[in-house]
């Protein structure tokens, strides 16, 4: 019986034979790079519409549609402070990593009261030095340590 059930098993398996492989390898996508994939598929136009959206977003009550304009690139400046001074971590620790905020917000956060914001800053690539300075003497171990890991990251 056992004999039989493997047999019965192997019946499932599907071999392809050379050919089908060769037609399923010229009917395959070919691969485009990222720049071909953005000119194939442009991001919509920035509109007053959509700005007044992030705005209507930044104000609301719960911190997860905050930190969705917090994350956006596409936010205004002065949202971007607002947002940097939120009372919620996440929200915070969203503008930190956006690549797209101000450097006077980013510099800003480098004191924030938050190791997890100040984490997520360290390991924006968009950070200004001076800032940087700053997270590299933080009282945070781990602060200090996501600052020497982009460093060598940068380095290579």
């Amino acid at each position: 019986m056992g004999i039989r059930r493997s047999l019965d098993c192997m019946s499932c398996i599907r071999f392809n034979t050379p050919a089908q492989r060769a037609q399923m390898r010229a009917m395959a996508p070919s691969m485009v790079t990222a720049e071909e994939a953005a000119a194939q598929h442009p991001a919509p136009e920035v509109t007053d519409s959509k700005i007044a959206r992030l705005r209507l977003l930044a104000r609301n009550a719960n911190p997860k549609i905050r930190e969705s304009a917090a994350s956006n690139h596409n936010t205004p400046v002065d949202v971007f402070e607002a947002l940097a001074q939120d009372s919620d971590d996440g929200v915070r620790a969203c503008v930190a990593r956006n690549e797209y905020a101000p450097c006077d917000v980013l510099r800003m956060l480098a004191h924030d009261p938050s190791d997890t914001v100040r984490g997520f800053l360290a390991i924006n690539f968009f950070v200004p030095d001076d800032a940087m300075s700053t997270l590299a003497a933080d009282e945070s171990a781990t602060v200090q340590r996501l600052v020497r890991w982009k460093h060598e990251l940068a380095s290579v």
